[in-house]
Formats: C-alpha cells, structure tokens, sequence
C-alpha cells in the first residue's frame, strides 16, 4: 500500500469504496481514484433542470447557459489543491447529471486534503449557481434551507 492510498484508508473524511475512495462528509456523489501518482477526482452533481421539481420547467437556454458558468467556475477547482500538476476539469452533462472530473499530482500528507478540497469546490460552485425563483425537489431544498440557517444564524452573531 502506498503513502498515499494509507492517508486514504486513515482518512476520516473518505471510505474505501472498491478500488476508490468517497468522500463521507459531502452531499452528492464523488469518488478519487489513485493510479500512477495521480488522483482522479470525479463529482457528479445534478443538472438544474434535474434538481427542480417535476412541476417546473427549465427552459434549454437557462440549462445551456447555467451548464456554460459551471463549467467556467470549475475550471478554478485545481488552485484550491497544493498540487503541482493538475488537469483542466472535465464538464460534461450524462442524463440529469453534470459530470465533473480532474486529475491531479498525489503528493502524500495532503492527497485526502486535496481531494476533498475539490470535491468542496465543484459542490459549492455548483451550489452557489442555483438559480432564485425555481421550486427545488426536496434534497435540493434542503441545502437551501440548511445554508439560509447558517447565513442568518451567522448574522444574528455578527450582530452580538
């Protein structure tokens, strides 16, 4: 076993998960691959029309457009890595799903930090992309939910 896929197993943020590993600390599905030095990141997050409710419709010029700024905003997702060498992430739409991938340089003592950083990252920047005024399915929501507590919760200790 090497350096880095022990940081992997003793990882409390990841689980092995066949011959990858997932994070267990985010909210939708990512998995890191190690292979020849490299970790291959690849987070799947919904579309904006998938993550919508069966009752709204998103018009396809939204879709491209809201696909076209993720895909601008995650190009960054290497920088938030001490990695030397990282690939340009990949954006590409499977069904309901936008499908992000990146590979970067396994430097051990900071591959799980660096793995997770990005899986963080492209969550986020997806997140922070959902678009006001669209009915949410509930796992969606949710999110919504949770971080309008935190921001008002974080002012209301601003405020003391």
């Amino acid at each position: 076993m090497s350096d880095v896929e022990r940081e992997f197993e003793e990882s409390e943020t990841f689980a092995a998960e066949g011959d990858a590993y997932v994070p267990t600390t985010n909210d939708w599905e990512a998995t890191v691959e190690i292979a020849d030095g490299t970790l291959t990141v690849t987070v799947r997050v919904p579309t904006l029309s998938a993550a919508v409710t069966e009752q709204e419709t998103v018009a396809d010029v939204v879709e491209d457009g809201w696909l076209e700024t993720l895909e601008l905003r995650v190009a960054d997702a290497p920088n938030v890595t001490r990695a030397e060498e990282a690939s340009p992430p990949t954006v590409e739409r499977a069904g309901g799903d936008v499908v992000v991938e990146t590979v970067i340089d396994a430097r051990a003592g900071h591959a799980a930090e660096d793995a997770l950083a990005v899986v963080n990252y492209v969550e986020g920047t997806w997140f922070e992309g959902i678009i006001p005024g669209y009915d949410y399915r509930p796992d969606v929501q949710d999110l919504r939910d949770r971080a309008a507590g935190r921001g008002q919760s974080g002012a209301s200790a601003d405020r003391l």
